[in-house]
This record gives C-alpha cells, structure tokens and sequence, in this order.
C-alpha cells in the first residue's frame, strides 16, 4: 500500500514533468504543498469527480494560481475528466491545463486565479455564500447546505493589499467554514522574502478575528491533519493554518530557493529529484495502486447520493424551499419576473419623472427586489449615495448570515472580487457599488468577472463631471472607456428613470457574463416614447426622435447627455433641420444586434455626425467617423458646481446646437 509520502510525491513528479515539457511554468509551489494536498484532498475534501457542479461540494481555491500543476495533479489522480494527455498539454493552446487555473476549463476548477490576492478574497465571497444560503435554507434536522471553502495562498497572496480588505471582513462577519492554508515558504520571485515581508502575519490574523495555528510542519501528514482538526472545530472564526514548506520540495539543488519558483528544474535536477524523492518512474507514469489510492469516484459518489437522500426528505417537509433552491441554484428567474419587469417598466414610462439615476436606480430595487430572493446587494461604504438599499433590504451579519445586503466597509476591490466569489458559489445574483471613479481601485476584479463571464452586478455612481464640487479626484473621465472596451462586460449609462429601469431588468436577465450600471447623481428629464421606442431600449441604441425625412444630420447621446441632444435637436428641427437622436445607453448590446438593426439606426449614408458624452471622447469617434465631431472630455475635471462644470466644459446643448451648425453649413 503507497504511504502519504508517495502518495505526495505523485503530485511533485506530475508537477515537474508537466513544466519541463512546456518549458514553462511554477514547479515550486506544487511540488512544496503536495503534502498538504494529499492530507486535504484524500482524508477532508467533500467532492464528487463524476459530478463537479454538486451544490454541497467543498470549494477549493488555489489563490497561488501560479502553481497550477498543483491543481491539475489533483483532478487528474482523484478522477475528475482531465486525462494524462491533458496534463501534457499543459500551457498550450485550447488545453484544459492553461498557465493559470482558468473557469470553465478543467472541471474541478473553481474560480480562475492568478493574480494574487483573488483568490483568498473569491473564497471568502464563497464562504460568505456558504454561510448566508444555510441560514436561508437549512431547517432544524436538514443542513442541506454545510460545506467548506478551503483555500492555498502564498506569501504574494499576503502581500497584496486585497487580501487585507477579503480577511478582515471574512474575520468580521464570522466566516468559520473558511480555512486557508499559507504557504510559509519564505521565497517569492525575487528570492528570499525577508527583504521585503517581515509582517507578523499571525498577529496579523488573529487582529483580523481569524483562528491561526502557527508553525505547522507542512511536510508531516499527522501535523497537517491535526491542524485541520483543530480548524473545523472552530465554527464562529475563518481559520488560517500556516504552514513551515521547502518550496520545490524534492528537488535536492534547486528547492528551498526562487530557482525553482518560476522555471522548469532542468532535466539533471528532475533525474537527482526521482533519485531523491524514490521515485523510479518515468515522465506522467503513476503505477496503479497509486491511482487507486487516489480515486475519490466511489467515495464522492457516495457522499453526494447521503446529501440526495436528505435533500429528498427535506424536499416532503419544505417543498417550496427545496423547489426556490433548486431554481436559485439553477441560476433561473422566476416564472413571473419577465411580466412583472416589464411591467414596472411601462408604468414607469406611463408616469414621468425628474430624477437622478441614481434614485431610478434605488427605485428599480424596489420593484425587482421583492421578485429576486437570490439578491445579494452591498456598497463599499456609499450605500446612502450609491442608494442601494431598498426596502427589502436586510444587513447580513455575524449573528445573522440571512441577510441579503453586505456592509463592505471602504473595500472596493476586495468588495468586486467577493462578488465574484458569490456568483462562483451559486445561489445569489450579487450587485455592489461604489462611485464610477473607484472602479479604478477594483478594476482587475471586474476584468475576472468577464474573463470568467459570471453573473455580477457592478453598480456606479456619480458617472461624470457632474459630481461637481469633490473636483477631479472624484470625477470619472476615463473610466467609460475602460469599461466598454472590455469583453465580456456589458454597460448601461442611461438617460433617465425608464432606461434605468432596463437596464437593471437586463443585467439580471444576463447569464453569460457581468454589468455595470452607471448612474448620475443629477436630476434627468424623462423622454417621451413611443411602444416601439421603449421596447427597443433593450437593444442598446435606439432612435429617440427622428426627422419626418431621411435625416443630415445625428446626434449620438448616452446618459444625462440625451437631454442637451434632444434640446439642440429640437431647435434643429424648429429651423427646418432634418436630425435625428440616437439614445445609446449601452454601445456593448448595440454593437451585437444584427447589421441591418444597426444600419436602420446609424444609416451608412449619414455621414454628419456627432457624439455627446461627459467622458473621454476616444472611443467615440468609430461612431462619427472623420467627419463627424465628439462633444466630451479631453482632460481631467475640476471642483465646481456641476453646472458650472458643464459650461466650462463646453458640455451644453448651446455647443451641441453650433457643433451641428457647423457640420451642416
């Protein structure tokens, strides 16, 4: 029968060889925390290979995303669908083993991880998920949700100023089936760390409210699992183990040191760590009784048929819980939510109103909220500018993980990346917000919700200059265009209370990936429309008034800048001008609808054009082409009223009216 150690070392010979076939990639993690893994994987992970989507699975995070093979040596020996020539693709084209543990590659994997810190913070989105389902779902006699979220992190994991934002909630609000192990190694890329990391990272946690067991032997089985006894046994606090590793443990020249943090070990070094580590095998050969050792199959099957079997029995004793979680972790909508959302929407065009966004916004909540249970809302310390809280709001806290509202406290970044967290876990639709001019702070964590296309809600005030008086600092230029030309995420900056409105109903609706809803702090007029009109907001760009003959002249508008289009046009139109508006709260949804949509709303044959948006214009001129003209932002803004800020800006409908004179003349 292998022992532990052999059982260990499959992981560090799959690992090494992997790299040294690429010529590329991270022997040193895998093969230091291969004793960890094996502990974990085969004696405490609650997971089934055949069926990697199962509700009440474990989660485990590898925050160290680098170490890749790490993962993919245990998917592949516990029985999950990556075969040995899988691994042996590792880091090429269209393999299931890219660089970095990537969603939706390899079954078993997660979350994507890589830049480091998101991981960690991801994990603690899942525990916050975990704990918050429970407490919606679980009946006395029926913990239909009770699962872990393990973690493995590095020291450049704990460097990153994210993980500080993650730990300290997660130790706030009590996250306790949350365990993270810390590879103690003492190595970063650089070399030895003592030059640049000498926190007391213990103190650290233990500041944060978190249970640290310090100074675990990362290569003893018995010290490993004991540590992992002691964390489960503490319920009301995250657990973090830290574990004493060599990285590239085995490889008898090169480990304990960065040579073998990021680089293949070499051919010599892989033949001395075979010799060192007992291991007569030749590359990606694993003998049998290894694999049977490590084949979770039968024992995953078996624990997920006992969580059927009670999920069946809690189904005849709550049908209508068993029924709304199946369907929220479905990821489906309710029956009635496209009547009832439409709907709102028409009574709201039926009604007009003179509102920020940012209300309309508040607004919407009210209205969807009671239809989504699965909401789960927050705000990075703004929730009384952001208003994102409805009535139905409920704080979810330490005491009380039902709620559907988190108090992410001044955590932007930390607050996105848990998001992505949640939609990972499955159960929640989650939105957050802060003001559009701190998505900066967050912004990889948006770009991993689109690279992953999870289902995230990014919500953004206080859209432009007119913010006003906070001054530049606070004033978003730039941030649009950042925005929208990210793939996957899809933008909505709409014009008044009706376009709010849907763009809240479609960021829900969307499945395939993340939103951000941008939204101003000013007053907006409501514009009138027509059935037709109103039903074509959903298509991104759509004709707000249009001339009784085919029109000279368009103008493009997005946001609280549809307002001065419509009032220059209308003097346009007074003076026998044929112009048309375009209202484009969403360039993402327009620039997918078909070409005829988009050749019936922008004809080709119109060449005189202009675009109005209190943001950087650059983006825009692919829509006004080089005769045509971009009514925006050049530089960045200043502290003034907002409306004095427009002036200065030349934002007005009088520069919008002697632009469009020019181009006509």
């Amino acid at each position: 029968m292998p022992s532990r150690k052999q059982l260990a070392n499959a992981i560090r010979a799959l690992s090494m060889d992997a790299v040294q076939k690429a010529k590329s990639g991270h022997p040193g993690a895998p093969m230091g925390m291969a004793d960890i893994a094996e502990v974990l994987w085969r004696d405490y992970l609650k997971h089934n290979p055949q069926n990697p989507g199962w509700a009440d699975r474990d989660r485990f995070v590898l925050s160290n995303g680098h170490g890749s093979m790490l993962i993919y040596s245990l998917l592949h020996l516990t029985g999950y669908d990556l075969s040995i020539e899988d691994l042996k693709q590792f880091r090429q084209l269209h393999s299931k083993t890219p660089g970095h543990p990537e969603f939706g590659y390899a079954p078993g994997v997660e979350t994507t991880t890589g830049p480091l810190g998101q991981g960690i913070t991801n994990a603690v989105g899942m525990a916050l998920a975990e704990k918050a389902l429970a407490a919606q779902f679980n009946r006395p006699g029926f913990d239909i949700v009770d699962h872990y979220t393990y973690v493995f992190l590095g020291d450049g994991c704990l460097m990153e100023g994210i993980s500080h934002e993650a730990c300290s909630l997660a130790g706030t609000l009590g996250l306790g089936k949350l365990i993270a192990f810390w590879d103690d190694n003492g190595i970063s890329i650089d070399g030895h760390v003592e030059g640049w990391f000498t926190d007391n990272t213990p103190a650290r946690f233990e500041a944060y409210g978190w249970h640290v067991l310090a100074n675990v032997d990362g290569h003893n089985p018995e010290a490993i699992k004991a540590a992992i006894e002691q964390a489960r046994a503490v319920t009301d606090k995250p657990t973090l183990i830290c574990t004493k590793t060599v990285i590239g443990y085995g490889a008898p020249n090169k480990g304990g040191s960065h040579d073998c943090h990021g680089s293949p070990l070499g051919e010599a070094e892989i033949a001395a760590a075979r010799e060192f580590l007992q291991w007569p095998y030749a590359p990606f050969e694993i003998p049998a009784d290894i694999y049977a050792d490590w084949d979770a199959k039968a024992t995953g099957a078996a624990a997920e048929q006992s969580w059927q079997q009670r999920f069946a029995a809690y189904e005849k004793a709550y049908s209508e819980l068993a029924a709304e979680f199946k369907r929220r972790y479905a990821g489906t909508l309710p029956a009635d939510w496209a009547a009832q959302s439409q709907a709102y929407i028409e009574q709201l065009q039926a009604n007009p109103a003179t509102i920020a966004t940012r209300k309309a916004s508040q607004n919407a909540l009210n209205a969807f909220g009671p239809l989504l249970p699965e909401f789960m809302g927050g705000s990075a310390d703004l929730a009384g500018s952001n208003l994102t809280i409805w009535s139905g709001s409920k704080p979810l806290t330490r005491e009380d993980a039902a709620g559907n509202y988190v108090y992410y406290g001044v955590r932007e970044f930390g607050m996105s990346a848990m998001m992505n967290g949640i939609a990972l876990h499955g159960g929640f639709v989650p939105y957050g917000a802060t003001f559009l001019m701190f998505m900066e702070y967050a912004r990889n964590a948006v770009r991993m919700a689109a690279l992953m296309k999870q289902r995230v809600i990014f919500v953004y005030t206080h859209d432009s200059i007119g913010l006003g008086e906070d001054g530049p600092t606070h004033q978003p230029i730039e941030q649009l265009a950042s925005l929208r030309v990210t793939p996957n995420l899809m933008n909505w900056r709409p014009c008044d209370q009706v376009e709010s409105a849907v763009a809240w109903q479609q960021a829900i609706e969307r499945h395939d990936g993340p939103s951000s809803l941008i939204f101003t702090r000013q007053n907006l007029v409501q514009q009138a429309r027509t059935a037709e009109q109103l039903a074509a907001i959903k298509r991104g760009g759509y004709v707000l008034l249009d001339s009784a003959t085919t029109p000279e002249l368009i103008i493009i508008a997005t946001g609280s800048e549809v307002e001065l289009a419509m009032q220059a046009a209308k003097t346009l139109q007074a003076e026998g001008k044929a112009v048309r508006v375009v209202s484009m709260p969403s360039t993402d949804v327009f620039e997918q609808q078909d070409a005829s949509y988009r050749e019936a709303v922008l004809p080709a044959s119109v060449s005189k054009r202009i675009a109005v948006e209190a943001g950087i214009m650059d983006t825009w001129y692919k829509y006004v082409g080089l005769n045509g003209a971009v009514i925006g932002m050049q530089t960045f803004g200043e502290s003034a009223p907002a409306e004095q800020l427009f002036e200065h800006f030349g934002i007005t409908a009088a520069n919008v009216l002697a632009t469009a004179r020019n181009l006509l003349a």
